[in-house]
C-alpha cells in the first residue's frame, strides 16, 4: 500500500484501481502530449474522440455487446435514470413491472409514479426489511419492461442470477455491481450505472440500451432527456463529463489488460466476499444482515452487539488505515464495500482487524 493511502471501503464514491490513479497523476498536466490537461482539451478534439471511442469499445468487449446495443454516457447519475426510463419508454397505455428490493428500487418506483406512469410492483422484500431478493416472480406479459436493482448497497443484497421475465425486456440499475461479473446481456433492454461505485468517479452514468428500446422514445421530450439524442451524437450533443469518461476508459483498460476480463474479475470478487462472510459467520460477535442466499458480493453489511461498539469499531478501523466502514445512515451498523478495485490485501487486513477487535471487546 502506498504511503498515506488507506484501504478504502467506501460505498461510493469508492475505491479506484491504484494503477489508474497513477496513470492519471502522470498524464494530468500534459495529456497525450497536447500540453494541456485532460480537463482542458476540447471534447470536439481527436484526442477526446479517441478517449470516448475506446471507452465504448472496451465496454463492448468486456460485456460482449453486439451492434444492437448502444453505450451512452449521461450526466445526472442513476437518479436521473429513474425518471428518464419511464419518460422515454412508457407511452400512453403502456405499463411496466418493478421489483422493490430497497432504497434505490423504491426511489425508481417513486419517480415513475410522480409522472403518472402506470407501473406494477410485482414483488417486494419489504416484509423482511429488504434483507432478501424475491424469488418466483410473476411478471406481466404485456409489460414494456421489468425493472430491478441488481445490487443494494445499503441492505447488502444482490441478485445472484437474474429473473426470468418471459421475454419482457429487463432493465437493471447496476450502479454498484456493473463489470463485477459476466452478463447474459440478451436478457436486457437497458442497463444503467452511476460510475462512482464500481467503474469510475462521480459525474457520469453509463447507459447501455438496446435498439428496440430506442425506437420507443417519443419526439416530444426535451432533447437532453431523450436517449436518442445521446445515441445519435456519440454522447456529445453537449459537452460531456470528459474527465469522468476518461477515467472510465482507464478502468475498462485495467479490467481488460490487467485483470484479464470479467470472468477473472468475478473469481476475485467471489473470493473476497467468501472469506469475509466466512469470518463473520465464524464469529458470535458479528452478525450479517442479509439472508445468506441474497448476500451481496459488493457490499458486506453486518452488525456488532451494540451501537457503541459499532462506533468504536469504525473509529479504530480508521486509525488502522481502513476507512468507510460505517453503515448507511438510514440503517446504521457497519458495511465493507469490496468493489472491483478493492484489493484482496484490504479484505485480509479487515478480517485480521475484526478478529483482534472481537478478542478485545467480545
Amino acid at each position: 500500500m502506498m504511503e498515506n493511502r488507506i484501504y478504502n471501503f467506501n460505498a461510493g464514491p469508492a475505491a479506484l484501481p491504484l494503477e489508474v490513479l497513477e496513470k492519471i497523476k502522470d498524464s494530468f498536466l500534459n495529456f497525450g502530449d497536447s500540453g494541456m490537461s485532460i480537463t482542458e482539451i476540447s471534447h470536439r478534439s481527436t484526442l477526446f474522440d479517441d478517449v470516448i471511442n475506446d471507452a465504448v469499445a472496451r465496454t463492448r468487449r468486456l460485456l460482449k455487446l453486439d451492434d444492437k446495443f448502444q453505450v451512452l454516457f449521461i450526466q445526472g447519475g442513476a437518479s436521473l435514470q429513474f425518471s428518464m426510463i419511464p419518460l422515454n419508454l412508457l407511452g400512453e397505455g403502456d405499463t411496466a413491472d418493478y421489483v422493490n428490493t430497497g432504497t434505490w428500487s423504491t426511489k425508481a418506483i417513486k419517480e415513475a409514479e410522480i409522472m403518472g406512469k402506470t407501473i406494477n410492483v410485482v414483488a417486494s422484500s419489504e416484509d423482511k426489511n429488504f434483507s432478501y431478493i424475491p424469488k418466483n416472480i410473476s411478471f406481466n406479459s404485456n409489460a414494456v419492461y421489468a425493472h430491478i436493482t441488481s445490487n443494494n448497497t445499503i441492505k447488502g443484497t444482490q441478485w445472484a442470477s437474474f429473473p426470468e421475465t418471459g421475454g419482457v425486456p429487463l432493465i437493471a440499475d447496476m450502479s454498484s455491481d456493473i463489470m463485477s461479473r459476466p452478463l447474459d446481456v440478451d436478457k436486457f433492454g437497458l442497463i444503467y450505472a452511476g460510475a462512482q461505485k464500481n467503474i469510475g468517479p462521480a459525474g457520469v452514468c453509463m447507459v447501455i440500451i438496446r435498439d428496440d428500446m430506442l425506437k420507443r422514445v417519443p419526439d416530444t421530450l426535451p432533447s437532453m432527456l431523450k436517449y436518442t439524442t445521446y445515441a445519435s451524437k456519440n454522447s456529445m450533443f453537449n459537452t460531456p463529463p470528459c474527465f469522468s469518461i476518461y477515467m472510465i476508459q482507464l478502468v475498462m483498460k485495467w479490467l481488460e489488460e490487467s485483470i484479464g476480463g470479467l470472468e477473472e474479475m468475478a473469481k476475485m470478487n467471489q473470493t473476497k466476499a467468501r472469506i469475509l462472510y466466512e469470518a463473520i459467520d465464524a464469529s458470535g460477535f458479528y452478525q450479517g444482515t442479509a439472508e445468506t442466499d441474497s448476500r451481496s458480493l459488493m457490499n458486506v453489511t453486518f452488525r456488532l452487539p451494540d451501537e457503541a461498539l459499532e462506533k468504536q469499531f469504525v473509529e479504530q478501523a480508521l486509525k488502522n488505515s481502513m476507512g468507510g466502514l460505517k453503515g448507511h445512515r438510514s440503517v446504521g451498523g457497519c458495511r465493507a464495500s469490496i468493489y472491483n478495485a478493492t484489493p484482496m490485501a484490504a479484505v485480509e487486513a479487515l478480517i485480521d482487524f475484526m478478529k483482534n477487535f472481537e478478542q478485545k471487546n467480545g
